[in-house]
């Protein structure tokens, strides 16, 4: 070493040593210390692995990055406090292209590979349940933040979920047109387990309230022209159709609908709650009121919004996927101060008690959803989503 000048091995022990002693001051534990010192050295005992089942390419790989942004800032902030119980948490992401035959070999991954007793995903409903009996199965938790199926509460004691059920969206659509007095009504779905299901229980709470499904039209997935269905639904003149579709279809729907001469008033699901449908349908998309989940506490998602627009930049709209994934992985963290096994954090989850989320409060009934989600209504009005008062 020349005169006045540090070497870089000394200069290094310097920082190790300034590091350190910060950590200790402020009760910063030994395995992140080992961490932050010789990040190359960490070691499986020293971290607790996660996953998370997504559509990162695709069609919908819109959703896929909003969960990714929540998931990821929960993770940075409870590794900035000190991790799990002193453990680092990692999070493993897997593409699933939102096809169950790639989901489900994400997990069989995840579990036998990466050792992860917890996962977070799906936002579809029927990857949701191809995901369900393998998870059950190995006794690792599933926790679902935007999958509403009913079929979702009776597929296994490790299935979680803190998105609402179908059952109550079919409610909040319902009441929707009897609010509107659009008593003769038909539907438009999608033909797979969210919306065949959400179709049905809509059919149901009309029967109760003497109003009428006049006709149920469902689609195939990957459909691309629906003109056969409108056809058929404008030979009944509804007063009003319920929209149940994904964003990449609904904004076609409305507009052949136009195209065909359809006056009827459309009501959509939550799922209509993307800017690309608005897009596409362009003025046809305008009056369409649809159901949304709330975002529970305001000043909550507000400081939640600030640090998502922060990282990720001013432009990026933060969504309900976005903050329900941040509140599955924050949930998870919490269930982990019970223990690191599957049956441990399926057990820590049972005994949380309205932990402090963005989207609301969160507690778990015995079926492992969420007790108590509301909805807000909004309409599309001047190209632009609004709430609906």
């Amino acid at each position: 070493m020349k005169s006045g000048k540090l070497g870089t091995k000394n200069k290094n022990l310097l920082i190790g040593v300034i590091i350190l002693g910060l950590m200790v001051l402020f009760g910063i534990s030994y395995p992140l210390i080992g961490y932050f010192l010789y990040p190359n050295t960490l070691n499986e005992s020293q971290v607790i692995k996660i996953g998370h089942i997504g559509p990162l390419t695709g069609f919908a790989a819109s959703y896929g990055e909003q969960e990714r942004q929540g998931i990821d800032i929960a993770v940075e902030e409870i590794n900035a406090n000190g991790g799990v119980k002193g453990k680092k948490l990692i999070v493993i992401h897997e593409d699933d292209q939102l096809d169950t035959t790639i989901a489900t070999n994400a997990l069989n991954k995840l579990i036998t590979v990466d050792k992860a007793p917890a996962v977070i995903g799906e936002i579809s409903s029927s990857t949701t349940l191809a995901l369900a009996p393998i998870a059950e199965r190995n006794k690792v938790v599933l926790i679902a933040h935007v999958s509403n199926s009913d079929k979702i509460s009776s597929s296994g004691d490790y299935i979680f979920r803190i998105y609402p059920t179908n059952a109550l969206e079919a409610k909040k659509l319902v009441e929707i047109a009897s609010s509107l007095n659009l008593t003769d009504c038909a539907i438009i779905y999608i033909n797979n387990d969210f919306g065949a299901e959400l179709a049905q229980r809509i059919n149901n709470e009309f029967t109760w309230t003497g109003s009428a499904i006049l006709v149920s039209e469902g689609y195939n997935p990957d459909a691309t022209d629906f003109r056969t269905q409108l056809t058929k639904i404008k030979e009944k003149s509804p007063q009003a159709i319920f929209l149940i579709g994904l964003p990449q279809e609904s904004g076609i729907i409305l507009k052949q609908a136009r195209e065909l001469g359809i006056k009827s008033r459309f009501i959509a699901s939550d799922t209509f709650n993307d800017p690309k449908i608005i897009e596409v349908a362009g003025n046809a998309s305008e009056g369409v009121i649809f159901p949304y989940p709330s975002n529970g506490d305001p000043a909550r998602f507000k400081q939640f919004s600030g640090k998502i627009k922060s990282k990720y930049g001013d432009d990026i709209a933060v969504t309900i996927v976005t903050s329900m994934a941040y509140d599955a992985t924050n949930v998870l963290a919490a269930a982990m101060e019970n223990g690191f096994t599957g049956n441990e954090i399926k057990a820590g989850l049972y005994e949380i008690k309205d932990y402090p989320g963005v989207t609301g409060n969160i507690t778990f009934d015995k079926n492992g959803d969420v007790i108590s989600r509301l909805f807000i209504l909004k309409i599309v009005r001047n190209g632009k989503f609004e709430e609906y008062r």
